[in-house]
């Protein structure tokens, strides 16, 4: 049976197990996915995690739960030799192994891209993962807890400070959700006025959102400003250091929570993996999704979603390629479990070619924006379009009942708006209380007492030395007795607990 491994469960891996799954015959082919974490991650809902809209577990997606008939394997692909078309694989616990296949896809996804800017690496989060958004929206309650019992002053003005680096989507929608929740907050905590907080969001480039028209762009630079939130265009970041941030305009002030969305990239894993790799770090596929080296189509090897350059047949694209998103990544998972199943059958495989519908934004409660050629909307339009098209795009309706659930709940009950920031040491409460063996007692030193040995042919009227316990084994008996009859009459204190048992003497 042909032996089909996927390496990556997230969008375009989690897609292709899930659709092969779906079209493959029984007994057609086995499937293997293997990623270090039991779940897929729906990117676009983590500003809203971080805004506490949406719970933590409703944005993802469990492997196992949705993958029925695949086997999945908890670790990660360290190496891949695809001349004899095995991998090592290093699980999550237990010795790595090397394993077979006859087609591999290579799905391993992308990481933040960060620049050697001073203090970044040490102070600030990025927004990939469900537990750095879930970090974020602990981090803002906590500070909240923290401000609500200081004066007015530095320390303050830090703790209420959010800092976004990024204009792209992802950093607008994660620093308007933040606005928004941080202004819902303020309900909760009579001791910080609005005046209070400050969003500060540094952008590069001359403007924002480069998916949508420069008017769109603008109006939602307008909507943030009129909210208390600061937009820095053609702004760097020199420092992070401790915390205070350093611009190129030459401002500087702290905050303790920043937010870096600046960019990804592939996954440097894939540099292990022996495939053709293009000059920014992602694998090299044709428009069907094979991978392609210098010498033609790389046979058993496919690509897709962001850790790829997958050509953009629109001419949308940037430089070409299709830009690294959720909605190109679902579809090229899809056509490629139907490229696979058909490269099985002997069949013709088909290109990627998705023509952009169009994109979407939430801006915090009640605004978003939405452009789709021309055509754009604001405000609160925008954001049920946002909301409509992302809950139906959530993988499988128990995900999609679950979110809509949750925006339902919210609705009518709100936002939570409880840190449960304790759960990064989650022993602490217990152990500070946890009962303890008391300390051994101090041993008490006291010389070992032996027998004198008794004679072997003694005289039948000569008696033997009584053995005196404290006296040294080395010492013959009758130096002993002298000793014992020069001390005081007053017998010497004995340790009884210690002293060992003395051997009869002989009468």
């Amino acid at each position: 049976m042909p032996k089909i491994l996927i390496v990556g469960g997230g969008y375009a891996g989690f897609y292709t197990a899930w659709k092969l799954e779906k079209w493959l015959r029984s007994g057609e082919a086995e499937v293997t996915v293997v990623d270090p974490l039991p779940y897929m991650t729906y990117q676009p809902f983590l500003p809203e995690v971080a805004a506490g809209s949406i719970e933590p577990r409703h944005a993802v997606v469990g492997i196992r739960r949705h993958l029925k008939k695949t086997r999945v394997i908890a670790g990660k692909v360290t190496s891949v030799s695809h001349d004899s078309k095995t991998a090592t694989i290093t699980p999550v616990a237990g010795e790595p192994w090397e394993e077979t296949y006859d087609q591999i896809v290579i799905t391993a996804g992308a990481v933040s891209r960060t620049f050697p800017i001073p203090g970044v690496a040490d102070e600030a989060i990025g927004l990939k993962t469900i537990e750095e958004a879930t970090a974020i929206r602990d981090r803002i309650l906590t500070n909240f807890d923290k401000a609500a019992q200081l004066p007015a002053g530095p320390e303050r003005d830090r703790l209420l400070t959010v800092v976004v680096v990024g204009g792209g989507f992802a950093g607008i929608e994660v620093f308007a959700e933040l606005r928004s929740f941080v202004t819902a907050l303020l309900d909760s905590y009579p001791e910080i006025g609005f005046e209070d907080t400050h969003f500060h969001l540094i952008e590069a480039m001359g403007r924002i959102m480069p998916e949508v028209s420069l008017p769109t762009s603008l109006w939602v630079i307008k909507n943030l400003a009129e909210r208390g939130a600061q937009v820095h265009l053609d702004t760097q970041l020199k420092s992070a250091v401790g915390g205070v941030i350093e611009l190129s305009t030459g401002e500087s002030f702290e905050s303790d929570l920043i937010i870096w969305t600046a960019g990804v990239m592939a996954t440097p894993d894939i540099k292990n993996y022996g495939l053709p790799i293009e000059e920014r770090g992602r694998l090299r596929v044709r428009a069907d999704l094979r991978v392609e080296g210098d010498d033609g189509i790389v046979e058993g090897a496919w690509g897709a979603g962001d850790v790829s350059a997958v050509p953009d047949l629109t001419g949308g694209g940037v430089g070409g390629f299709c830009v690294p998103n959720a909605q190109h990544a679902v579809r090229q998972g899809k056509l490629l479990a139907k490229n696979i199943v058909a490269t099985l059958r002997g069949e013709g495989v088909r290109d990627y070619f998705h023509k952009n519908m169009g994109a979407v934004a939430g801006l915090g409660l009640g605004i978003g924006v939405f452009q789709s050629g021309k055509i754009a909307l604001k405000g609160l339009p925008a954001w049920f379009a946002h909301r409509g098209y992302h809950g139906l795009a959530m993988p499988s309706w128990e995900r999609k009942f679950r979110v809509i659930w949750g925006w339902v709940n919210n609705f009518f009950l709100g936002r939570d708006n409880v840190s449960l920031e304790a759960r990064v040491e989650p022993r602490a409460a217990f152990e500070k209380w946890a009962a303890r063996p008391r300390p051994a007692a101090p041993a008490v030193d006291a010389p070992a007492a032996q027998a004198a040995p008794a004679p072997a042919a003694a005289a039948p009227a000569e008696k033997e030395a009584p053995v005196l316990v404290g006296a040294p084994a080395s010492a013959p008996a009758a130096e002993a007795v002298a000793d014992a009859e020069a001390a005081p009459a007053k017998a010497p204190r004995t340790t009884k607990a210690r002293a060992p048992k003395a051997a009869p003497t002989a009468e």
